[in-house]
Formats: structure tokens, sequence, C-alpha cells
């Protein structure tokens, strides 16, 4: 490996938006393409068996294991931050929901002054990436990389789920990502045929083997190497050696909302001042890079199941090793599933147009990375606001590039954030009073049924509430003071230089990130070849007809 390689583009990090890029620029074939990942191969069974969804979020071997600093509105807890450090990103280590967001969130962009970026024009590239199980339509996709599968509810209690949010009022919806997201109903899995299908295995592994096309891993970027206000390359660790990679046209940073501003940082891009107190050499005053950080919480609801029905049995290591059995030998059984089949959205209040709440739910009683299970068979929501109002930063402890940057994300920190958790708790336990959870409907397990005032579950929540994983909008498009891309994703004021993930959302989705993060990528694809946009798709949105009076 030569020091003075040069190559087209350089993307940094291989995670689903790099996936997406490096997979689209080599479509052309007189494009080259550099892509680096910070960490190794996606080469374990935890990684592709869905149900072991937990096991890469337990520790730092394939995820960067970032924590918060003490966040002083959740009683001074560091809350976890996992990040996928190997091929794939957090495509690869992720709860595999496949959740596109409300079409009123991309007008929201738009009217916010970012042209081309409203629903009807991402919708095309939704329905690009996307190959689903179900089918297509207006909405959905059958030809793209991405494939994904309508969760097959087949415990009871999912039905039990989606039957109690119809008798509690709500809607049920057919597909959450399609014409209706408001509602109960299944939920999408990027899992085909019992194996997770992260962007590694549907944008990267096809592409690589294409001449055009390099990946190096275990290939930390230290900084962007400028000559002027122009990125002409890249600066890495690998082992112990420091290399510098030439890029002829971009240097593209997929690194997601903590790294990419992290690197900008360390390359002397950002809030002139902050560089200074580090001891870094200011290449552009950029006072955004690193705000605007954005997140979504969740609580648990749980209840005690009075049938033995639950995933409880499955923590037992006998059922284990036959799951897991079950999974290498045939891509079957419970190991097959991320378990997440069904959800909901619903609004908090009237006066909301879409909703501000999403559901998880799960046919057992324990925290997202397989911590806390309860002692005994049970089933849990997981509930929490979509659009928080809270905004944290992402700044640099050290200019040491090994070293993890400060996270503050000031969760909670805003009235409006509590109001919405008040009102989960309380709405949940509606839901769950319906007449079809009677045949299973044990004691309430959390919050406990104490826990009543206002003032009780402000206190509950602050005590467990937990990151979905979901930071965002640390880089945002737009073309005030504060953006750090315009809508093409290239960093104001430099050239040659993109920043595509989802750091450069201007304002958090109502849902998961990972489809919408792909979008981002196969939209800005074309825009990096200089390709004309897909056409905008005029398919109808439902909005619940009486949102401004009633709540359901």
């Amino acid at each position: 490996m030569s020091d003075t390689q040069s190559f087209d583009y350089i993307i940094v990090g291989a995670g689903s938006a790099g996936c997406v890029l490096a997979s689209r620029l080599t479509e052309d074939a007189d494009v080259n393409v550099l892509l680096l990942e910070a960490g190794g191969r996606d080469n374990s069974i935890f990684i592709h068996m869905p149900a072991a969804l937990a096991k890469p979020l337990a520790n730092d071997k394939y995820n960067w294991f970032y924590h918060s600093e003490p966040e002083p509105h959740v009683n001074n807890r560091r809350l976890y931050c996992p990040r996928g450090r190997v091929v794939g990103g957090s495509s690869s280590i992720n709860g595999m929901a496949y959740v596109r967001g409300h079409a009123r969130d991309y007008d929201r962009w738009a009217q916010g002054g970012l042209a081309g970026w409203d629903y009807s024009h991402v919708l095309p590239y939704f329905r690009k990436a996307e190959t689903y199980n179900g089918g297509t339509d207006a909405y959905r996709g059958d030809e793209g990389p991405l494939n994904v599968t309508a969760g097959p509810c087949r415990n009871p209690l999912f039905k039990a789920w989606v039957e109690a949010g119809r008798q509690a009022g709500y809607p049920v919806t057919a597909d959450m990502n399609g014409f209706q997201q408001e509602g109960f109903g299944h939920m999408d899995m990027t899992v085909h045929q019992g194996r997770r299908w992260s962007a590694a295995v549907a944008y990267l592994k096809p592409a690589m083997t294409r001449p055009n096309l390099t990946v190096w891993t275990r290939a930390l970027t230290t900084r962007i190497i400028f000559e002027g206000n122009r990125a002409v390359g890249v600066e890495l660790a690998k082992g112990r050696e420091r290399v510098e990679v030439r890029a002829g046209r971009e240097v593209v940073l997929c690194g997601g909302a903590i790294n990419s501003p992290q690197v900008l940082l360390l390359s002397g891009v950002g809030p002139a001042d902050a560089l200074k107190r580090q001891g870094i050499a200011v290449t552009h005053d950029l006072p955004g890079v690193g705000k605007n950080l954005q997140d979504h919480l969740e609580v648990y609801v749980q209840h005690a199941c009075t049938q033995p029905i639950t995933l409880y049995s499955a923590l037992k290591p006998w059922n284990q090793a036959l799951i897991g059995i079950s999974w290498i030998l045939f891509k079957s059984g419970l190991g097959a599933t991320s378990h997440f089949e069904a959800g909901g959205f619903i609004r908090s209040r009237p006066g909301v147009e879409h909703p501000d709440l999403q559901y998880h739910f799960l046919p057992i009683a324990m925290n997202y990375d397989g911590s806390h299970p309860a002692g005994g068979h049970g089933f849990q929501a997981h509930v929490g606001p979509m659009r928080s109002q809270s905004r944290g930063e992402i700044t640099l402890k050290s200019a040491d590039p090994k070293a993890a940057p400060r996270i503050v994300f000031n969760y909670l920190s805003q009235e409006a954030d509590r109001q919405e958790f008040r009102a989960a708790v309380r709405l949940t336990r509606e839901v769950f009073a319906q007449a079809a959870f009677d045949p299973f409907r044990g004691a309430e397990l959390a919050p406990g049924p104490e826990v009543q005032s206002d003032a009780e579950i402000d206190a509950f929540v602050r005590e467990h509430v937990e990151s979905a994983y979901h930071p965002s909008c640390s880089c945002r498009m737009g073309s005030d003071a504060m953006a750090v891309v315009d809508g093409a994703a290239r960093v104001h004021g430099l050239e040659g230089l993109r920043v595509v993930d989802a750091s450069i959302m201007p304002s958090i989705v109502s849902g998961n990130l990972n489809a919408p993060t792909i979008m981002l990528a196969e939209k800005l694809a074309d825009t990096i070849r200089g390709r004309e946009p897909l056409p905008p798709s005029d398919a109808p949105v439902w909005i619940a007809p009486h949102w401004d009076t009633g709540q359901r």
C-alpha cells in the first residue's frame, strides 16, 4: 500500500450511507472509489442472525461503544450511544426496523428551504432502494438492493397488540411505510430469508467484485487534507502506519452523526474558538459543525404475561442452543427475526397533524440490548416522542483522533418533551387495558401501578429512559449561518467535500433512521454522479381528518 495512492472519490465510513455510495458511484466504470472503514469485516454469526442483535450491542468489538456525558435532565446518567464500527456500520448492529418516517417530515425539510427534499421527491428513492416482500405499489419498490420483510406476527401477543390499538380507538394500518403511517400494525424488517440484510449485504458486497472499488478496513481516518479551501485527500491510521491518500474529485464523509462532525473538527472545520482551544489550526470557521444534535428516547411499559407464550423461554441456554442450530442449518425459527414485528404510530394530543409517538411491541420484558430481563414471562411496548425539542452537540475532548468525542444530547431539557412522555405512558396503559389483552395481562411491571402523577411519571422517565440509538442532525443541511452542508450535501465554504449520512438531516424524522439514511445516500448518489433526479411521485398521504380537534 503506497502513501501516494489516488482515487476519484474517497468515502469515509462503510455504514448505511457509505455502502450505498460505494455501490452507486462505482456503477460508472470510469470512476474509482476508495471506501474506508475504521472497523473490521462483518463476519460474526451474531451480526447475521437477526435475533442475536443484542450481542454486537453489548461491547466495543463491533461498535464505537459511545456514551453521552452526564445528562443533567435525566439524573446525570450517561446514556449509551452505540454506533457501528464494522463493515455495514450501524446497519450491521441495529434492530433491523425498516421505518421511513412520515411524509410531513420531508415536506418540513423542503419548507425550510431545501428544494427537492419534500416527500414527493424522496419517495422515489425509497422505492429505488427497496425490494419489499409484500409486493410493489405506488409506495413500495420491488427492484432495489435492500430486501425488506413484513413482520409475520405469528405470536398471538402481536395480534393482541394490534387489536388492542383498534379497541382503544386508533386506526389499523396495512402499511406504516405506505399510504398511512398512523395507527397500529405490523412492522417491516431489513431481514431476508432469515438473515440480517444490512447495507453491506445489500449494496457493498455485490459491488466488491468491481475493479474500480477498493475497500480498506481497520483504517481510521484522522483528518481531511486541504489545499487552500479544497479537500484533496485524507490522512488515516492503518495499524501503526500513518497514510495519506489523495482524492481527485471529492472526499465524502459518511461516518454518521457522531463521527462525521468529529472528523471535520479534527480537520480544522468547525467553530474557530473551540478548535483553537484544542490546538487545532482553523481551516474553515463553520459554527454549526456538531451542533443541532437530535435523537429519539424511549421508555418501556411492561406487563407480566399470564400465559407461557413469550420469548422468556428462549433465554434459557439450552433453548438458545436449539435456536442457533435451527438458524445455522435452515435460517429459520426464532433466530430468523428481530422480533420487532408489530408497532404503532399515534398522536399524543389534538392539534398534532401527524404521529409524534412511536411504538415497538415485543413479546418479552427486557431491555433493547438484552439486559435486565424480567424474571418471568412478560411483554412490553417501547414508546417515545419522535420530534424532540431538545438539542445537543458533539465537541472534541482532545485533538487525538482515537479519543471519543464529547457527546451531550440535553435529553428532556424541554418541557414539551416531558409532556409527550407523560402522554406516552398514560396512552400506552390505556392500550394494554383493552379486552384484547385480557387473556394475557398480568401485573404492570413498569412503570408500576404506584406511578400515576405527572411528578411520578417524570421521575420514572428520568431514571429509566434510554436512547433509541438514532443520533442525527449534527451537520445539518440548510443555507443559514448554522448549516453545515447545502442541499447537495456540499460543505459550505469548501470544495471537494461532502457529508452524506444522518448527520445532515435538518431535523429528525418520525421513526427509525436506517431507511431514511439509505434514501439520502441513494438520492445524493445521483446528485454526485450528475444524473437527473428521479421524477417526483404524486402518491397521496393519509392525514387524520380531525387531527386538529381529536387525539384519535
